[in-house]
């Protein structure tokens, strides 16, 4: 039976790989029901192992030599059976064919559940972090 806090150890080591190009560490942490579902900002929303597994190799082929992983924790809240936490996670990576360093920030959402094996990530979502989101859409409004 793996603990939480291991997984959640393992989790962030999985996104250092991943920003480096390798989704592999991450899929290994993914509870393989087939009502798990996967956001992110470089592919379509996805649900079922497979089909997370398959966006998550996509996104994960336009991202290389990511550095500077840091993860800003909101909230974490743990039940017998789940946790959730939402992160802001930074760092710099070379988008594309592009050959700059990129910085990126984004707010993820990570649901984890206990399953008969331990802990298992079931859901993620992520997206940009944006400065000033109000005001752009109060400007659409007027």
């Amino acid at each position: 039976m793996t603990d939480l806090n291991d997984v959640r150890d393992r989790y962030r080591r999985s996104l250092e790989a991943f920003i480096r190009g390798d989704s592999e560490p991450q899929k290994q942490l993914w509870s393989r029901r087939n009502d798990i579902t996967l956001a992110n900002p470089l592919g379509p929303p996805a649900k079922g192992y497979e089909r997370v597994c398959e966006v998550m190799d996509i996104a994960a082929a336009q991202v290389r030599e990511g550095e500077g992983l840091t993860l800003e924790t909101i909230s974490f809240v743990e039940t017998p059976d789940l946790a959730y936490e939402v992160t802001i996670q930074r760092g710099s990576m070379k988008l594309g064919d592009g050959d700059a360093m990129v910085p990126v920030a984004l707010r993820v959402t990570s649901i984890f559940r206990r399953e008969d094996d331990g802990w298992k990530l079931v859901h993620r979502h992520a997206d940009p972090l944006t400065e000033r989101r109000i005001e752009a859409v109060e400007d659409r409004s007027s």
